[in-house]
């Protein structure tokens, strides 16, 4: 852990909020803590006109949780408190008065793949495939799931959740919703980010918020229900059928 980090950075009224994790920017439970704080404090001040969310290192957007933490669970309370990390994260996106832009270089696996369906505009690359791997760990994408179902629908949602071992391009997250924008380099997507994010910081702050709120319309409830999925997910992880499965992926 010594190398990761959350980093936040401000200019101009763009927040720019970078995480890395060395295991493919996986998300133990402390990064998951500083990313929802960080979210939450560019949320609250007055300068930030708009928030971007990205990761460190070309490769890997995100691989999800970490399988260190989940094979350390030892108890419901445990899960719990783990799996409400994610859904912490997620809130926080949902309830900031700015919108929130997503920088996806890479691979976007799991809670990754929440993630940038939670953002309120993901721009990628041809190179960031996305998969819903918890099903093949024994767990499923419970917390992360009213965030991607509500981005891409029921139907792709539940095709990423049963085929779990099954990446698909990033074309095809492009033609169901999840990414905004698609592009061939790491180069005209930053070109267009930032376009993006200066258009954006130009913007009327009131009039953003009240988009944001029409936007999100409906997800009023998720305080509760996210940590209602967290509490199945704790739960899951401590079988035995999970605890193997998760063994397994880490010897690979």
């Amino acid at each position: 852990m010594d190398a990761a980090y959350v980093r936040t950075e401000f200019h101009n009224g763009i927040t720019t909020i970078e995480f890395f994790h060395p295991q493919s920017n996986s998300l133990p439970g402390k990064i998951l803590d500083q990313l929802a704080q960080a979210i939450h404090g560019a949320g609250n001040d007055p300068d930030c006109r708009v928030i971007l969310i990205k990761s460190g290192g070309e490769r890997a957007f995100c691989a999800g949780a970490s399988f260190d933490e989940l094979s350390a669970i030892e108890n419901e309370e445990k899960g719990l408190q783990f799996f409400s990390g994610f859904a912490n994260v997620i809130n926080s996106i949902r309830v900031v008065p700015k919108f929130v832009v997503g920088r996806i270089q890479g691979k976007c696996v799991g809670g990754g793949v929440g993630i940038a369906a939670a953002v309120d505009y993901a721009i990628a690359t041809e190179e960031a495939e996305v998969r819903l791997s918890e099903l093949a760990v024994g767990i499923g994408p419970f917390v992360i799931g009213p965030a991607v179902e509500r981005k891409i629908g029921l139907s792709a949602f539940s095709q990423l959740s049963i085929d779990a071992t099954l990446p698909r391009k990033a074309e095809w997250a492009r033609n169901k919703g999840l990414f905004a924008e698609m592009h061939p380099t790491v180069e005209s997507m930053d070109e267009s980010i930032q376009r993006l994010l200066q258009t954006l910081s130009q913007s009327n702050p009131q009039a953003m918020a009240e988009l944001k709120k029409v936007f999100w319309k409906g997800t009023e409830h998720w305080d509760e229900l996210l940590k209602e999925r967290a509490a199945i997910s704790g739960r899951l992880v401590l079988s035995e059928f999970t605890r193997q499965a998760i063994a397994s992926f880490r010897k690979k």
